[in-house]
């Protein structure tokens, strides 16, 4: 026979530290990617971006007064897809 104790208020620690988490990691979604965000999410610098995607007509850019903008998720389905795409050394 197996006896089985539960710290009810220790569930209860670990439930809420879960919740904490998801709730930073949607704070942390955004609508939109600036160039700065963009370079910092895909971790290359702007050159790079520029002299390899950036100029897709698919990436999708929009440039609002003198601010390009990205929308988040639709510049992170373009980076999957991108980058299936490079050949594999």
């Amino acid at each position: 026979m197996i006896n089985l104790e539960v710290d009810e208020r220790e569930v209860e620690k670990l439930f809420l530290e879960k919740v904490e988490t998801h709730l930073k990691r949607i704070e942390r979604q955004q609508t939109f990617w600036d160039l700065k965000e963009l370079c910092r999410q895909t971790s290359m610098s702007i050159n790079f971006i520029k002299e390899t995607f950036f100029y897709d007509p698919r990436f999708p850019k929009y440039r609002v007064g003198k601010k390009w903008l990205f929308p988040a998720r639709e510049a992170e389905e373009f980076l999957l897809k991108w980058l299936h795409e490079q050949p594999k050394n």
